[in-house]
């Protein structure tokens, strides 16, 4: 006789089957959500550290800004003092002849004499004054023959004053090229 199981095996099996999936599903959803909470973990530590560090940055930034400005007003005050020297050396270079001339003058007068008149026409001036002795006027005269821009200097008189000691003079001094002073 044949024997025949009537026992729902196959659906036993494939029940099996089913929880064995089951299993294996919840398994690797575990691993799968265990996975995605540690690399969400390893992300925001990175996050972190990089939050960190751009904010180690950010301080390092506002102090280089801040030298940075330090440096571009160094460097306006810099160039407002360079254009205040060129205004001042444009001045210097614009000022008169004349007044040039008697700036040259107040410098070459040698002690013991003392000018009483100065009269200038164009490029000649005329010096009248007083000094101790005739040696002071030859040194005015060297002094002025010596300085920047006097090419000639003629004596025009030199007089003696007996009351009071001292020699009185007229000088005639010709700023440029000519090598005569021209009364």
């Amino acid at each position: 006789m044949t024997r025949i199981n009537l026992l729902p095996w196959r659906q036993a099996l494939a029940e099996r089957r089913r929880k064995l999936f089951l299993a294996f599903l919840l398994a690797f959803a575990a691993v799968a959500l265990a996975a995605v909470w540690l690399a969400d973990q390893v992300i925001d530590q990175a996050i972190d550290r990089q939050v960190t560090r751009n904010s180690h940055l950010d301080k390092d930034v506002v102090v280089l800004d801040s030298r940075i400005k330090t440096l571009d007003d160094l460097q306006a005050q810099s160039q407002q003092l360079a254009e205040r020297m060129k205004a001042v050396q444009d001045l210097h270079d614009g000022r008169s002849p004349g007044a040039q001339l008697l700036d040259q003058l107040a410098r070459t007068v040698p002690d013991g004499v003392h000018l009483h008149e100065v009269v200038a026409k164009g490029d000649t001036l005329s010096i009248s004054g007083s000094a101790d002795s005739s040696q002071d006027i030859a040194h005015l005269m060297r002094r002025l023959e010596a300085s920047e821009g006097h090419h000639a200097t003629r004596l025009q008189y030199v007089r003696t004053d007996g009351a009071r000691g001292t020699n009185e003079f007229q000088l005639m001094v010709r700023q440029g090229e000519s090598s005569e002073a021209q009364p």
